[in-house]
């Protein structure tokens, strides 16, 4: 049995709230953790995993499907992938990010009533994705 709640809480919701955040706030946050850009992405791919079984189960709206795909689209046309380094650098260098952050906000706003969450307190170590 899937437990989309628990999914929601534990991955969608936190990487939307880290998407969806000011981009002062964003800047912070991934500097303070060290964030590369890459596994920031590889965290889309999965959430966008965990949202297509959500909604075939009817228990995400069409809508945030939608956007969760356009979030994926852009960052792969982005090719943030293929900008190595720091989060916070390519927030700065890629405009592609404030466009994932209002179609973050969007899906938040829907689901819950409010795009603003309170940013993770730890991220996993680096070495797990590198």
């Amino acid at each position: 049995m899937y437990d989309d709640a628990n999914y929601w809480e534990r991955w969608i919701a936190r990487l939307l709230g880290v998407l969806a955040a000011d981009a002062t706030d964003q800047l912070a946050w991934a500097g303070e953790h060290g964030v590369k850009s890459v596994p920031v992405t590889d965290d889309a791919d999965f959430v966008l995993h965990l949202a297509e079984g959500m909604a075939e189960r009817g228990t995400l709206a069409p809508e945030a499907l939608q956007d969760l795909r356009a979030i994926g689209r852009i960052l792969g046309e982005a090719d943030v992938r293929g900008r190595a380094g720091l989060w916070a650098r390519s927030l700065t260098a890629e405009p592609a990010w404030s466009e994932v952050r209002t179609l973050a906000r969007r899906i938040l706003v829907a689901r819950e009533g409010d795009w603003r969450r309170p940013l993770p307190h730890r991220v996993p170590p680096q070495h797990i994705y590198d």
